[in-house]
């Protein structure tokens, strides 16, 4: 399958800065491309490989580009790459069909049209399971779950009892969600679980990665806003509540009760202690830890986490300190000269 540049760039709605006529045949990489592939240029820093690239073409966003290369120019050069990988690898996998006869399902358990189940799956009591879902093999979805229209779920996905998944969600391998919150209390020397007796509610248009963990709420329900995205490896304790359209990266731990608000980042390996808020728009940076609220808009980085500048600032001077030991020393031996001089 191949397609001119033009063609290319009426489907995005791009400008083409060379010759329309060059024949696209695949697509991949700024680094990985060869001839006849098409790739696209999202962040600037990767400019210099524009002019180095094996690419027939790159696909870049309207700025002014210094570069021989041919370009499709767009307004977003992601969402343009996205459309041509579509066009160009069109096949995709092929998801479950129907029930699998392997299935094991409640009698009671409420399936809508074009629900699919796929192999040794288990549904227990009281399931809904709006139309258009999809269930891979090996799933677990327990007593009183919820689960919404055309939502997505791979294999060795778990659902405890009474989460509630709302539309168009898509959950990837191994994610373990309502599960009990971690809450226990010393007494007598020993420690007693606490009884986690709520839910998990997931919204609309939510992305979970693979492994994740998000615990059900000792009361009420865990949230996670609508439009959020997890990556790969996070745990999202009891009665966290995310807004809508964060960004929570692999490995990230956020502890119990804390609240995000609206298109919130935590970047990987991000701590967050529990009880506390972090604002509207506040970014926390890889391996920062959170130990007290983050106002909105506000980009936080290091331990304990504070405001970026600063902590830059503090960082410099940890890398300092080798060579303020080394002068200190000097100064130390030089003051020990002068005072044995005086006393002689």
């Amino acid at each position: 399958m191949h397609f001119t540049l033009k063609q290319i760039a009426d489907l995005v709605k791009g400008e083409v800065v060379g010759s329309p006529d060059i024949v696209i045949t695949g697509i991949s990489g700024i680094k990985e491309a060869k001839e006849g592939d098409i790739t696209f240029l999202a962040n600037s820093k990767y400019a210099p490989l524009v002019n180095v690239t094996e690419a027939s073409a790159v696909i870049t966003s309207r700025e002014p580009l210094n570069t021989k290369k041919a370009l499709i120019k767009t307004d977003n050069p992601s969402i343009a790459f996205t459309a041509v990988l579509d066009l160009l690898l069109p096949s995709k996998p092929q998801h479950p069909k129907g029930i699998h006869p392997t299935a094991v399902i409640a009698k009671d358990a409420v399936l809508s049209k074009n629900v699919s189940v796929g192999a040794y799956t288990i549904i227990e009591q009281g399931v809904s399971i709006d139309e258009g879902t999809i269930i891979y093999s090996g799933c677990y979805v327990g007593q009183q779950v919820k689960i919404g229209k055309n939502c997505l779920i791979y294999p060795q996905v778990s659902l405890m009892e009474r989460v509630l998944i709302k539309d168009r969600v898509v959950i990837h391998p191994g994610a373990v969600i309502g599960s009990d919150g971690f809450g226990f209390v010393r007494i007598s020397g020993n420690q007693r679980k606490i009884p986690q007796i709520g839910t998990v509610l997931i919204e609309d248009d939510v992305e979970i990665g693979a492994n994740v963990t998000i615990d059900r709420a000792r009361f009420d329900k865990t949230i996670i806003g609508r439009g959020t995205k997890i990556d790969n490896l996070v745990q999202i304790a009891h009665n966290v509540i995310t807004g809508e359209n964060c960004i929570i990266v692999a490995q990230a731990g956020i502890s119990g009760s804390t609240i995000l608000g609206k298109e919130v980042i935590l970047a990987g390996q991000a701590g967050v202690v529990g009880h506390i808020q972090i604002g509207d728009k506040a970014i926390v940076c890889a391996q920062a830890g959170v130990t007290k609220t983050v106002p909105p808009g506000i980009t936080v980085s290091g331990y304990p986490a504070r405001v970026h500048h600063e902590a830059k600032r503090v960082n410099a001077c940890l890398q300092s300190l080798p060579e303020l030991y080394k002068k200190v020393k000097e100064l130390e031996d030089k003051l020990k000269e002068l005072e044995d001089k005086l006393k002689k």
